[in-house]
């Protein structure tokens, strides 16, 4: 299983008998080295995805290169945290929400493998995206987030904007009625990619702030967002340690079969000639 973690929330200290393994691959580093790991017995891989020192800003984040490395590593599962704005009252600050669905607003990334200029992706890919997120991972989420008695909804969709600044107020007002409940930079496309190699992807988000669209309240600040982070990142690191022992022990090769049956009936390779 491998694990994302997004700003403020990719502690290794996660992880028991820690090694760390740099690797390359055909598109190009990770963001950082992947921390080779167990979570009760269950093999993990965890990566920061902004990089240990948090360098990467999320245009720049190798995307491709952090999925790959982790299919590469046989990486069945990603599950990732990011944080993220609130586009609703009823999703507080504080709030894990385990996203079902998204929107792109992202303008400068590569969002396939298969981009004509790799011979370990030949082809083209129509991957279908209706249902991004694993829904069978999304649920063990939320049933232990429950469990666990944290404030969380099971499902809501994201709006990733190209970032790095942070919305104005009249977008996150027309986010608002495109029907967005929370907003990030990273979700795409990081989703996409997963789909495309056959992982099953789930996000763990962590509602930070309110953006900028309600009055009387502070707008998003890097300040804020750190700070909530902060209070909070046990929420996330418990439903991790908590969510990952039972993915382990559950039986996956009908789902995992599936996603690469939908994946190779979309793809259409280059003749030989």
């Amino acid at each position: 299983i491998g694990v994302i973690g997004g700003t403020g929330l990719d502690d290794p200290e996660i992880l028991e008998g820690r090694t760390e393994k740099y690797v390359d691959t055909p598109f190009g580093k990770p963001s950082d080295a992947l921390v080779l790991g167990k979570i009760k017995n269950v093999d993990c891989v965890l990566l920061a995805r902004h990089g240990r020192q948090h360098t990467i800003m999320p245009s720049k984040v190798n995307y491709q290169a952090n999925i790959w490395a982790l299919k590469e590593e046989g990486c069945t599962h990603v599950i990732v945290t990011t944080a993220c704005g609130s586009l609703k009252e009823e999703i507080q600050p504080g709030d894990i929400i385990i996203i079902d669905q998204f929107i792109d607003r992202t303008t400068r990334r590569l969002q396939t493998f298969y981009d004509g200029n790799h011979s370990c992706a030949r082809g083209v890919c129509h991957i279908p995206m209706a249902e991004p997120f694993c829904p069978k991972t999304r649920e063990v989420l939320t049933e232990t987030a429950k469990k666990l008695g944290l404030r969380c909804h099971s499902k809501g969709t994201v709006i990733t904007i190209e970032g790095p600044r942070f919305s104005s107020r009249a977008e996150s007002i027309m986010f608002q009625t495109w029907g967005a409940d929370v907003i990030n930079m990273t979700t795409v496309p990081e989703v996409v990619l997963a789909k495309e190699v056959g992982i099953c992807y789930a996000s763990i988000a962590m509602a930070t702030d309110y953006d900028c669209w309600k009055e009387h309240e502070e707008a998003v600040s890097v300040d804020r967002v750190l700070k909530t982070l902060k209070e909070n990142a046990n929420k996330a690191k418990s439903l991790l340690l908590t969510a990952i022992p039972l993915i382990g022990s559950m039986e996956w090769s009908e789902t995992l079969l599936n996603m690469k049956i939908g994946r190779f009936s979309t793809l259409v390779l280059i003749p030989r000639i």
